[in-house]
């Protein structure tokens, strides 16, 4: 078996949208709306002026890895000068392919996107799975982090 990596294109998307929908099933999301517009919309949108990108792992034409980053600016600060951060989201391998490494590939990708853009700073929620894989790959938490919902 021969993983293929390639940054998420249009013609991935639909696809891509049902693995972040199932992602997001999988670590046990409440679905209380159709997410799909939105999902679409953003995508689309921030593709388009380079502030989300993707990469995806491929067994032959088959889709079964994820990653994503988006791109967001505040003031700077101390921790990051720039100002400029990488949101981590869509860290997903189907089942059958975790504990092969394609998780930390992709990782190692989309952080090497957010090098290039400038940032001086990821973040990532991680989900209770993902947490081994990213402390191995270098992340600290942050105990400080709140969220407030509108």
């Amino acid at each position: 078996m021969a993983i293929e990596y390639r940054k998420l294109t249009e013609q991935e998307l639909e696809i891509f949208i049902d693995m972040r929908i199932n992602q997001l099933r999988e670590e046990g999301a409440k679905e209380d709306i159709d997410l799909k517009p939105a999902l679409r919309d953003y995508y689309n949108r921030h593709m388009a002026d380079g502030t989300f990108v993707s990469w995806l792992a491929f067994d032959e034409d088959k889709i079964i890895g994820t990653s994503g980053i988006s791109f967001v600016e505040k003031p700077p600060y101390f921790g990051c000068p720039s100002g400029k951060m990488g949101l981590l989201s869509s860290m997903f391998t189907s089942k059958q392919y975790r504990r092969q490494g394609i998780a930390k590939e992709l990782l190692t990708r989309v952080v090497n996107e957010a090098r290039e853009y400038g940032c001086g700073t990821v973040q990532i929620t991680a989900s209770d799975m993902g947490v081994l894989l990213y402390s191995d790959f270098g992340f600290v938490k942050n105990g400080n982090f709140m969220q407030y919902k509108i």
